[in-house]
């Protein structure tokens, strides 16, 4: 393993604390905005901020396992809000 460079660690600290930050505010959105599609953004945000999140963590860890479950947790985020919009949209996810 490679030491990493101070400005290199800074920069993944500071991001992890302003992409956990947005996580929570986009939570606040999740339950109190005021419409559905609302909603379903703020998901969509998570969704994509806990992605961030696990590569900023295997930045700072230098565990390359993360980047796998991030790409993994980016499927699943981009299926869940297909699936949502779909439901939202047109009321079933499966057509008869």
């Amino acid at each position: 393993m490679t030491e990493t460079p101070e400005f290199l660690a800074l920069a993944v600290q500071v991001g992890l604390a302003l992409t956990s930050a947005l996580t929570l505010l986009a939570g606040y959105r999740v339950i109190r905005g005021p419409t559905t599609p609302d909603r379903v953004i703020g998901l969509d945000t998570i969704a994509t901020n806990v992605v961030a999140i696990a590569v900023l963590f295997a930045l700072a860890t230098e565990q390359g396992l993360f980047v796998t479950v991030s790409l993994v947790l980016a499927i699943i985020g981009f299926i869940s809000t297909i699936a949502v919009a779909r439901y939202v949209t047109e009321g079933d996810l499966i057509e008869p």
